[in-house]
């Protein structure tokens, strides 16, 4: 059994990786960390887990009795974590946070490490398997990151990114995390739509970075709206692709390129949300129209846009079933 520590268990990411690790047929959660809800059963938390575990969260990182940690944290805090705490060297680290997901300027291989000198792989097992099997430390993607690049990276393996590409994507709320705020509160978010961050999101480098790493170059712009959505969870994203290619070639294209994927599947009619909402799949379509190709994918934010990915990169990195603790049921009905 793989023994798993979890900080920042308390969140939306803790506790949808605890409803997963719980019914993991290899893992065994050793301890859920929240300091400002030690001592309570985890089911008054999570309250969608009652009868399903007796876990309690606690204040204790022993982290000389696990295998491996998730890092639930907020951007910024893995980092910080990290310089104030000894982590053993065998331990696995998966992060959950942006602060090691792009290339570093030095690879070092470090506790302690920094977004400039560290040794992280790029969580994203379409890309990475291999180098996910061997890491010690996996920054996982982002979640419109990924979802964005599952419609991307065929057409990048095609050569086809050659001028900006246009995205608009949709997100959940829950994308925001479990703080309340102006934006996640309910009579301002239901039947209601907004913009933010427009072409400067925060994952917009990492997406850059691995359609470089599949292409081989990539001199054109990522051009992306996010939307705010007025539901819980998913993402929808369409990207928009100039190229004179024929249709037929570009979806046996993709089709190749995700023949061996556990999760990701072309799928060969319109897709919708509820397809994938609390599954780990990315399901991602072609169509063309004159020399515009429309891709659309989808995901659920929190699971193969978040910890259901973050399992996907434990059990590869332990040698396990990539499908195990993610045999899941979509919310399609």
């Amino acid at each position: 059994m793989v023994k798993v520590g979890i900080l920042g268990a308390a969140g939306y990411t803790g506790g949808e990786l605890i409803r997963l690790l719980i019914n993991h047929p290899e893992a065994e959660i050793v301890f859920a960390n929240s300091e400002s809800n030690a001592g309570n059963l985890v089911a008054e938390v999570h309250e969608g887990l009652y009868g399903e575990t007796d876990l309690k969260f606690t204040a204790e990182m022993p982290f000389d009795q696990v295998d491996v940690i998730f890092f639930c944290f907020g951007h910024g805090k893995s980092e910080a974590f990290l310089k104030e705490h000894n982590v053993p060297e065998n331990v696995k680290i998966i992060d959950l946070a942006q602060d090691f997901r792009l290339a570093p300027e030095t690879v070092v291989a470090t506790q302690q490490p920094t977004p400039a000198a560290h040794d992280f792989v790029y969580g994203l097992p379409e890309i990475n398997e291999s180098k996910i099997a061997v890491a010690q430390h996996v920054a996982n993607p982002g979640c419109f990151a990924t979802c964005i690049q599952l419609g991307l990276l065929p057409a990048a393996k095609m050569g086809l990114i050659n001028n900006d590409v246009s995205v608009n994507a949709i997100t959940g709320s829950t994308g925001a995390g479990q703080k309340p705020g102006a934006t996640t509160h309910f009579s301002w978010r239901n039947n209601n739509m907004s913009i933010y961050k427009a072409f400067n999101h925060q994952h917009v480098p990492e997406i850059r970075e691995s359609l470089k790493q599949t292409q081989g170059y990539l001199d054109a712009a990522i051009d992306f709206i996010p939307y705010r959505g007025d539901f819980a969870r998913g993402i929808f994203a369409t990207e928009v692709v100039k190229t004179d290619k024929p249709i037929e070639e570009i979806v046996a294209g993709y089709k190749e390129f995700y023949k061996d994927a556990k999760f990701t599947h072309y799928v060969d009619k319109a897709i919708d949300l509820k397809q994938v909402v609390n599954t780990n799949k990315c399901l991602v379509h072609v169509d063309k129209y004159g020399d515009k190709l429309l891709i659309t994918s989808c995901i659920d934010n929190l699971l193969k846009g978040a910890v259901g990915q973050a399992v996907q990169n434990m059990n590869i990195m332990f040698g396990l079933d990539q499908t195990a603790g993610l045999k899941l049921k979509p919310s399609a009905f």
